[in-house]
């Protein structure tokens, strides 16, 4: 387990078979566990540029992503790759900051393995966010956005494999991915915080690259609000799971596909950065309100 815990990026993609063995999740768990006792009740995973969010929790132990036995190693600017471990909002809850992609060469069994690990070490709420493109012309750039339903676009799914009962029913409903009662929550929080919160369905794709004209409009014509390339896979491994899943994204680009300009790193991470304390403010507020 040394080895795994301390291995490089190409053996870490390697083993993906392991993924989401009883097994595997228990042996992170165990190393996990020897760090900290602490048990979360709230999972929260950071997208691209929404790191800052960890700043607001009081920290009562962080662990490195390489000190995890089986968990991959965050490769994109702005994934830092630590678990928090603390309370935010009077909620004992562990966050992510930094989350995995198909495109960095992980299989999706990889990308969710957090996901199992955190519910195996206690968390029964996962709050996902994201930063992703718009596709609403009545949107603008950092805007936050109530994921209420998803697209899976990515060619694959986390659950294609043997199915351990252990981790979760073999054939997991998604008829309500995201839960009815945080969703209200969010709404609650931002409409007291006075935070425009749009709403609308996420669709993943694998990405890396941005998409083409012809893309936004195939996508804006099967029912997409927003476009990324994360989460959808986190959120089936937390429903297979039994966790109540509430999505929020930020829109850092618009996608619009007869008004489209070049986007880029630098300039998807500075609008995130500025929506950031709106994403905080309104994850604290579900938070005390849970």
């Amino acid at each position: 387990m040394a080895a795994l815990a301390k291995g490089t990026l190409p053996e870490r993609i390697e083993g993906a078979e392991h993924a989401h063995r009883v097994e595997t999740v228990d042996a992170a768990v165990s190393s996990i566990r020897a760090r900290t006792s602490f048990v979360p009740s709230v999972a929260i995973i950071l997208g691209t540029g929404l790191g800052a969010l960890g700043a607001a929790i009081t920290v009562e132990t962080v662990v490195e992503y390489a000190d995890i036995p089986g968990f991959p190693l965050s490769t994109v600017e702005s994934h830092s790759g630590k678990l928090i471990f603390g309370t935010l909002g009077g909620k004992r809850v562990v966050a992510m900051q930094g989350r995995f992609h198909r495109y960095e060469g992980y299989s999706l069994q990889q990308v969710t393995f957090p996901v199992r690990v955190l519910r195996a070490l206690g968390a029964d709420t996962l709050i996902v966010s994201n930063a992703c493109g718009g596709m609403r012309a009545d949107w603008e750039a950092g805007d936050v956005m109530l994921i209420v339903d998803h697209i899976n676009l990515l060619g694959d799914n986390p659950l294609i494999g043997a199915n351990d009962s252990r981790l979760g029913d073999r054939f997991p409903d998604m008829s309500a991915p995201y839960d009815a009662t945080l969703c209200g929550l969010a709404r609650a929080v931002a409409r007291d915080a006075k935070i425009t919160l749009r709403e609308g369905v996420y669709v993943a794709v694998a990405g890396p690259n941005l998409e083409t004209r012809a893309e936004y409009r195939m996508l804006q014509a099967l029912g997409a609000d927003a476009v990324g390339m994360s989460t959808v896979p986190e959120v089936i491994v937390a429903l297979h799971g039994g966790l109540s899943v509430l999505g929020i994204s930020i829109i850092t680009d618009m996608c619009i596909p007869d008004a489209l300009e070049a986007a880029s790193l630098e300039k998807i991470l500075a609008v995130a950065k500025r929506a950031e304390p709106a994403l905080t403010t309104l994850v604290r507020g579900v938070l005390e309100r849970m």
